[in-house]
């Protein structure tokens, strides 16, 4: 139900989870107002029509409008123009940046960067030379630089979901219960986008930012959640057996994405049918209620 709401006042939204999304209202001043008019019009939707509080950032690109979003929660609405970024970030901790977990903020911190600015100063050389692609990536957002645009599920060329955790986790089990969570929330966006995996990659990271990842190939294009979790459980676990570490990071990502119209054989319709029955009345609660209103057990 919210995403329906948000494409009512912009057809570019990019959901970030199930109750978190950027919309691009970039050249509707002539239908909707300035950004903020149609932000407090959004907040008022929310509340009326979904007894819900939200938090709204505005912004010219997605680092910055998802942390003015965060400045002002539950129920704020925080708008960081250009003028305002040097200002609102250089006392942050770096630990607001997008990417920055707790191991990262603690090697950071080593080399004497625990703001911002202090991260800004440091230079994109001296954070290439220790911390690679990220190093510079996390020196832009430093900057309010973040091109990336907002990009519906439809459009997109694949939808991922990981998690990083607060510290590197040694139980394969713990993992796996990552992993089953995360699938079910790309299997909920494929559903809603109306397209299907060709193919399933699940992301690893290590305490040391070492990143592997494994991917596998369907036979058919999948939707169901439980093909995309037992594809994405079967690649951890066949790297699990033989390499296992402690895990920081884990992620899935669905790829290839199919938008033609779903083949099935007489053998499996029946199958599928069922699996789609009971995704879809799970969306349907957590479309209500809340992602962690209903999920699976299993993993």
């Amino acid at each position: 139900r919210l995403m329906s709401l948000l494409e009512r006042f912009s057809p570019l939204v990019e959901p970030l989870s199930v109750d978190e999304a950027f919309l691009d209202v970039s050249g509707q001043d002539r239908l909707g107002g300035e950004p903020t008019a149609i932000a407090r019009r959004l907040k008022a939707a929310i509340r009326d029509e979904l007894s819900l509080t939200a938090s709204v950032g505005i912004s010219y690109c997605k680092f910055l409008a998802k942390l003015a979003s965060d400045l002002e929660k539950p129920d704020g609405l925080t708008q960081i123009g250009t003028d305002d970024v040097e200002r609102i970030l250089a006392p942050l901790p770096v630990s607001r940046i997008w990417g920055v977990g707790p191991k990262a903020a603690s090697r950071l911190a080593d080399y004497g960067i625990r703001t911002i600015a202090q991260l800004r100063a440091a230079g994109v050389e001296f954070l290439q030379r220790r911390f690679g692609a990220e190093g510079e990536h996390w020196w832009n957002l430093a900057r309010g630089i973040d091109p990336r645009p907002v990009q519906t599920e439809h459009d997109a060329k694949s939808i991922g979901q990981e998690q990083t955790f607060d510290a590197d986790l040694d139980d394969p089990d713990a993992v796996r219960e990552a992993l089953l969570g995360q699938c079910e929330q790309v299997g909920h966006r494929l559903r809603r986008a109306g397209v299907r995996a060709g193919r399933v990659m699940v992301k690893i990271r290590y305490g040391d930012f070492e990143t592997i990842t494994r991917s596998a190939t369907l036979n058919d294009p999948a939707e169901e959640t439980r093909r995309i979790w037992e594809t994405a459980r079967g690649l951890f676990d066949a790297w699990a057996a033989t390499s296992f570490r402690p895990v920081r990071l884990i992620g899935v990502t669905a790829a290839d994405l199919d938008r033609g119209q779903r083949q099935m054989t007489l053998f499996d319709e029946a199958g599928r049918d069922k699996s789609l029955k009971v995704d879809r009345a799970m969306d349907a609660i957590k479309d209500r209620f809340g992602k962690r209103a209903i999920r699976r057990g299993g993993a």
